[in-house]
């Protein structure tokens, strides 16, 4: 058993009440030593899993690793809320209560790190001084070595975080045990995986993963799950799924702050890392807060909306990152950035690394390559033509090694936003850029939001599913209180943000993509903020306001006009058909408010008679 006092001493943490935790974990599991670990310690870690295996070199302070093959995406049906209180339930967050849970992963814990290290991670996912810092801190005691690399790099790791707390006691516990992996049953009717939040106790269990979203617990767990319960239970934020993005307009010189949900494979990241157009490019600047995590409370002093990125780092999908697609996710990666690659196809010998998608085809020489199960590609029949790299291998990397980050990504006081934007993978129906002003019908277009499945969430891809707010997966209490929660934090604005909804998938009869995207997807959110500060009008329909085909900067966009007019107009009849279908959707939550069912109608009977 660890000399838990001792390991605690000379890493000089002092917190009691962490102490206290630590040592808790540390009997429970069995572990055979501690240590206490800050973001100074990334070197001599990187070098000890080196020197063990458990990372490989994949060119100049890059890194390759490979986890279970079983164990490669985050698993919903494992991943449970539990609390003291059975009015959080919701359809969403799997809830159990809190008294079946705690003891049940308790005893799967039980002396599960025998023989290992047990990694204290003291954490904090803000900027420090930051409003929302007292729902940051949080601890995650992990038994791999892998996960602490990982969290180094996407969250603030250091001991004074916990040790300077007001209340000492104020932090998540956070406990990740790797367990057996291979005896595990994944998917089958043993499965032993469990990932809880102990959400009104601000407490977090995960058992049977080293998978990033099962294991990295200041993430998704933390940044997500429990901060959205404590901004509901503290009635002071929202925590979601968002990316965040600040455009400069050199000409004016003023700032704006875009914020939104899109669910997996809706273009997310390839958003947020965006580059203006190179017509643009003299008069715009696209900067990068975040891609996946955004918190949001209303400044009382100025009244304005504001948010910022929880996380430190970028978890970002490989699959079809390019030099097209995203150069800025691209060269966030380059050599030197000690970046970490999980799950991708690997080449030992030369220490390449390759994705679907990364290049047209793949390297003709397939001798050296493994793929992402570690097999030689060079044994494969030709029959095989299954991926090379996992679809939802992933990369690592810190917000600073971004090439378009923000200079004030990390400051303490947030930015204002200025607009909320949701985007699904669809291709019919939603136009390119449908605005919204009136906040219950922008909150209900949310919880409408649509999208397929993707490997990220061991779905059946391609297949349609309404994800509300892209926050599906990371509901922590029920989704009426959540619409309600989410009406009076953004309600409370003296400044209110426009919503919209936005597409960038569209097709045409014969399949193809309507509209050009990814750095093109700038002209819309420009629209988008014309339209609030007054300088255009757009065209209004049943389901929002459209820009004119004249209000829509198209300076060197290769679009027919035919194209342009299918993205920019509405389909009566498949929205009608959607509205039942939405009814459907919101009919199964509980306590959805009032405002919300008033949105639904008025757009219904906008559709029924704009069609009259």
């Amino acid at each position: 058993m660890a000399d838990v006092e001792a390991a605690l001493d000379a890493a000089g943490l002092k917190n009691p009440k962490v102490r206290e935790f630590v040592k808790e974990y540390a009997e429970l599991t069995g572990a055979e030593r501690i240590e206490v670990v800050s973001a100074a310690d990334d070197a001599r870690l990187i070098q000890e899993a080196l020197d063990a295996g458990e990372l490989h070199p994949s060119g100049e302070g890059l890194y390759y690793s490979r986890s279970y093959y079983k164990d490669t995406a985050r698993s919903e049906e494992r991943t449970i809320v539990a609390t003291n209180n059975e009015l959080d339930k919701g359809v969403y967050n799997n809830w159990r209560p809190a008294s079946e849970m705690k003891p049940m992963l308790h005893e799967r814990m039980r002396g599960a790190s025998a023989g290992k290290t047990m990694y204290v991670i003291p954490y904090l996912m803000s900027p420090p001084g930051n409003a929302l810092a007292p729902w940051a801190a949080g601890v995650e005691l992990t038994d791999t070595r892998t996960v602490v690399l990982h969290m180094i790099r996407m969250s603030r790791v250091a001991a004074h975080f916990l040790d300077e707390l007001d209340d000492p006691d104020h932090f998540v516990r956070a406990v990740h045990v790797t367990g057996d992996l291979e005896n595990l049953g994944q998917g089958t009717e043993a499965d032993q995986r469990y990932f809880v939040t102990v959400a009104d106790e601000r407490t977090i269990l995960h058992f049977g993963s080293s998978y990033g979203g099962n294991a990295l617990l200041g993430k998704i767990a933390h940044g997500l799950r429990q901060g959205a319960y404590d901004g509901w239970a503290s009635k002071k934020f929202l925590a979601e799924q968002y990316m965040l993005i600040g455009i400069h307009d050199n000409e004016t010189g003023k700032d704006y702050h875009i914020c939104g949900g899109f669910p997996s494979a809706s273009g997310k990241t390839n958003l947020a890392m965006m580059l203006a157009p190179d017509v643009l490019g003299e008069r715009y600047h696209v900067s990068f807060y975040g891609d996946d995590i955004a918190w949001l409370w209303v400044d009382e002093e100025s009244g304005r909306l504001m948010g910022m990125n929880p996380e430190y780092g970028v978890f970002g999908v490989a699959k079809d990152t390019n030099e097209r697609t995203n150069p800025t996710a691209l060269h966030s990666i380059d050599p030197g950035t000690h970046a970490i690659f999980t799950n991708v196809a690997y080449n030992p010998t030369t220490g390449e690394v390759w994705w679907e998608g990364r290049t047209p085809s793949p390297p003709e020489e397939v001798h050296g390559w493994l793929d992402w199960t570690g097999s030689p590609l060079a044994d494969r029949k030709d029959s095989d033509s299954s991926p090379w790299a996992h679809p939802n291998s992933r990369f690592t990397t810190t917000l600073a090694n971004v090439p378009n980050i923000a200079k004030d990504f990390d400051a303490a006081a947030g930015v204002p936003i200025d607009a909320i934007i949701f985007g699904g993978r669809t291709r019919d129906r939603e136009p390119l850029v449908r605005a919204i002003h009136d906040l219950a019908e922008g909150v209900y277009d949310g919880l409408t939001l649509g999208a397929e499945a993707t490997a990220a969430a061991e779905g059946k891809e391609g297949v349609l599913r309404y994800d509300p707010m892209s926050n599906r997966p990371f509901m922590a209490y029920g989704e009426g209180d959540y619409a309600q929660h989410y009406l009076d934090v953004v309600g409370a604005a003296t400044d209110q943000p426009i919503f919209a909804h936005v597409n960038w998938f569209q097709r045409g009869d014969d399949g193809r993509f309507l509209w050009p995207g990814y750095r093109d997807n700038l002209r819309p959110l420009l629209w988008l903020l014309q339209l609030r500060n007054g300088e255009v009008e757009g065209r209004q329909t049943p389901v929002g306001i459209v820009p004119t085909k004249e209000e829509l900067n198209l300076e060197g966009v290769d679009i027919t006009p035919e194209d342009l007019d299918t993205i920019l107009s509405i389909d009566n009849a498949r929205w009608q058909e959607e509205m039942a279908n939405r009814a459907e959707h919101l009919e199964q939550f509980e306590r959805m408010p009032e405002a919300i069912w008033e949105a639904h109608r008025r757009v219904a009977k906008a559709l029924e008679d704009d069609q009259g």
